[in-house]
């Protein structure tokens, strides 16, 4: 049978979406067989949907608070009973339990609260833990723009449009919850209801900001390299420039024809110094111009 994790209240817990327990409460309860589906058939949407005496919500809980992996948690609500439906072992039910018996929760719609509540909160570590890995590349890519810091780039871009799409389905389930006409949930918890929604508003509007930060890294990182290639580029021009006299000098003492100096026996030194002089008035009028 499900687990009971607060046997004073309805709240049957089933970690096993194919388990034949859940069959039985969909039809104790009347539970629609099409969200019977859309719990053993995750991924789903984070969504929130009024049937017939009760209250279907799908909620989007992390795996890890340092890792943007979200899995399903759904809750079906009634008047005096909540069904909840995961996969595998969930600390967040032991947590919910816990604050349960520290709140002394007696109403099934207080129950319902703290699941979201619990599952919100667990959003803040995971936005702080990204917005530090953003200063730490904003550092990088000022020292070191390697090919290494566009990929983490490009992958914190990933995970921050993953979890802008996911807060933000989360802010329309906490806004059809507090919108309800059933009477499921009692207008007394309206306030903490806007609580957890301000709190995932905040998250969406932080993960904006974070987006903006990273562009800008991004934006930095291609200025960086730009500026290096120019470097690179500048450098290699004046070393062919100085070249330039020199392979002109020599082009024109290497002809097969009767040159200056060719009898001399000093013209060689007077080849060098000739080549010198270029190479020093190539240097010093790219000095005044302040190329390097």
């Amino acid at each position: 049978m499900a687990a009971k994790p607060i046997p004073s209240l309805n709240w049957y817990d089933i970690s096993d979406p194919a388990s034949p327990d859940l069959d039985e409460l969909a039809r104790k309860f009347s539970l629609h067989e099409l969200q019977i589906e859309d719990t053993r058939h995750p991924p789903q949407r984070a969504k929130s949907e009024e049937h017939d005496g009760y209250i279907f919500t799908v909620l989007k809980k992390l795996k890890c608070t340092d890792e943007v992996n979200f899995e399903d948690f759904d809750a079906f609500l009634g008047p005096d009973f909540l069904v909840t439906v995961h996969t595998g072992p969930c600390a967040l039910v032991d947590r919910v339990q816990l604050r349960a018996e520290q709140n002394q929760v007696n109403r099934i719609d207080r129950l319902f609260y703290t699941i979201i509540d619990l599952v919100v909160d667990e959003y803040q570590p995971l936005l702080d833990y990204l917005s530090d890995k953003i200063s730490d590349i904003e550092s990088e890519v000022l020292e070191r723009p390697d090919p290494e810091v566009l990929s983490s780039i490009f992958r914190l871009k990933r995970d921050l449009i993953l979890f802008r799409r996911i807060s933000g389905a989360m802010r329309e389930v906490v806004n059809a919850i507090m919108r309800r006409e059933k009477g499921l949930v009692g207008d007394d918890l309206d306030p903490y209801f806007r609580d957890v929604y301000d709190h995932l508003l905040r998250t969406v509007e932080l993960i904006e900001a974070d987006r903006d930060l990273l562009t800008g890294c991004l934006d930095i990182y291609l200025s960086a390299v730009a500026n290096r290639t120019n470097e690179v580029m500048k450098v290699l021009t004046i070393y062919g420039t100085i070249a330039l006299p020199l392979l002109i000098i020599t082009g024109f003492f290497g002809m097969n024809l009767k040159l200056s100096w060719e009898q001399d026996v000093h013209g060689i030194w007077y080849a060098v110094a000739l080549m010198s002089a270029s190479t020093a008035a190539v240097l010093l009028y790219f000095k005044r111009k302040r190329w390097f």
